[in-house]
């Protein structure tokens, strides 16, 4: 009897802990990176940068700030002081999503970063990500659309990829490795089902681009969502804390219109 009401007693005291337990305190999730995780203007729509439609998972608690930009590399988010501001407003408990290398690759861009340089500039965005007690995430670089004759996807990052992939083990940074992952995306698709996901029409279908267009590296609404999703399920894999902070929408109930 005594044991029975010992274990009650503590059970409600475990209860009634739990209900006052504090919330999750609020956080910024910081997004820095190129054209294909950025914020487009209305002119360029249907073009949707992944990092739009990611802003809708999270609950209350959770700020998504996206600060990429197009053409932007390494190097050039740092000459042209975006990533200052991100640094110091930084908190204990912030996220910071770093997604480079489709314009640090190409050498006739001015924006251009060889290979040395732009592991340099990673392991600078996580160690002072780190200084401020925030969290960082390396991602590789997304995939272009591209297919050889025989219908399997190409790798147009294997180097920069690569040198995200070494950094992210040799700073023990979680690592998301979204060009791996929407490469099995676009071949699961296939040649002609994958252009569903990029900023293709042709001509007249859009006032954007009455000329059309044939863009295998911008998505579209669709193709942003699909790699925000494959992000999302990351975060769930590698058990980050920002997990918890995912919005469960209950599923929505359907209606017999006989039953009255």
């Amino acid at each position: 009897m005594m044991n029975r009401l010992f274990a009650s007693t503590i059970g409600l005291g475990l209860l009634l802990l739990s209900a006052f337990a504090p919330a999750p305190g609020k956080i910024t999730v910081y997004l820095i990176g190129d054209s294909t995780m950025s914020i487009k203007e209305v002119k360029n729509y249907p073009e949707t940068g992944w990092g739009m439609p990611f802003v809708n998972f999270f609950d209350e608690t959770v700020t998504v700030d996206n600060r990429a930009q197009n053409g932007r590399s390494t190097k050039s988010f740092l000459a042209e002081n975006r990533w200052q501001p991100v640094a110091s407003a930084l908190k204990a408990g912030d996220y910071v999503f770093i997604q480079f290398g489709h314009n640090d690759e190409v050498p006739t861009k001015k924006t251009y970063t060889t290979e040395a340089e732009f592991k340099a500039n990673l392991v600078r965005y996580v160690t002072e990500t780190r200084a401020k007690k925030a969290l960082p995430v390396l991602i590789t670089p997304v995939a272009r659309r591209k297919f050889d004759a025989s219908g399997q996807v190409e790798g147009t990052h294997n180097v920069y990829s690569e040198i995200v992939r070494v950094t992210a083990r040799e700073q023990q940074v979680p690592l998301i490795d979204l060009d791996r992952e929407s490469q099995a995306l676009l071949q699961q698709l296939g040649v002609e089902n994958s252009r569903l996901l990029f900023n293709q029409l042709a001509p007249g279908e859009h006032p954007n681009y009455p000329d059309g267009k044939e863009d295998n590296t911008h998505f579209n609404e669709l193709g942003a969502r699909k790699m925000a999703q494959i992000v999302l399920a990351d975060i769930r894999t590698l058990k980050l804390e920002l997990a918890d902070r995912i919005v469960h929408r209950a599923a929505a109930k359907t209606v017999d219109p006989q039953a009255r």
